[in-house]
């Protein structure tokens, strides 16, 4: 039986909020305040992706794998470095403490392996690899940090927000059409 063991990290090339179309593609997104909004499919539709009935964000990588993103990078050029929608370090940080929740529910190591860009999922795999294809690499806020680093920086993150997850010290709430994470008291 297949199992979710993967979560792959991606940005949407779109705005700073998610459409119908990113909502189809992930299973989460992440919008510039934060705030993480479920897609149409759950994680656990991506056990068989025989059926078309799965998110459909990582191409020859979906089977296993939880696809959460940022919405934001529009017109991303890696060489200029420049979108009208960057993404904000309150999304990255909700990301990483959504992965790190994600990871704890599924029995997910976090590794290179099993937690990675889709930048990296390209890079490590050879008959995938798409010329330009930078989704996650490149952080606005932290511009000396390279695109072969920028996954080590976001598993960091993810692994000190497990740890504080496996000890209660951050709830899952839904508000409305959203979730957000709250320091627990």
């Amino acid at each position: 039986m297949a199992s979710l063991n993967k979560i792959c990290l991606h940005w949407t090339g779109g705005s700073n909020s998610p459409c119908a179309t990113d909502l189809n593609a992930y299973h989460y997104c992440v919008d510039k305040f934060g705030r993480i909004y479920a897609g149409i499919h759950k994680p656990e539709d991506n056990l068989n992706c025989q059926d078309g009935n799965y998110a459909q964000h990582c191409g020859g990588g979906n089977t296993g794998c939880i696809g959460l993103s940022v919405c934001g990078m529009a017109g991303f050029d890696l060489s200029k470095k420049q979108t009208k929608y960057p993404l904000s370090q309150k999304q990255l940080e909700s990301l990483c403490c959504l992965a790190a929740y994600l990871s704890f529910k599924y029995g997910i190591v976090v590794s290179g392996k099993s937690v990675f860009t889709h930048y990296e999922f390209d890079q490590k795999c050879p008959r995938q690899k798409r010329k330009g294809k930078s989704d996650i690499a490149y952080i606005h806020y932290l511009p000396n940090l390279s695109q072969n680093s920028v996954g080590n920086y976001l598993r960091q993150k993810i692994s000190w927000y497990r740890s504080k997850i496996e000890n209660n010290k951050y709830k899952f709430i839904k508000k409305g059409n959203y979730y957000e994470f709250f320091i627990s008291a």
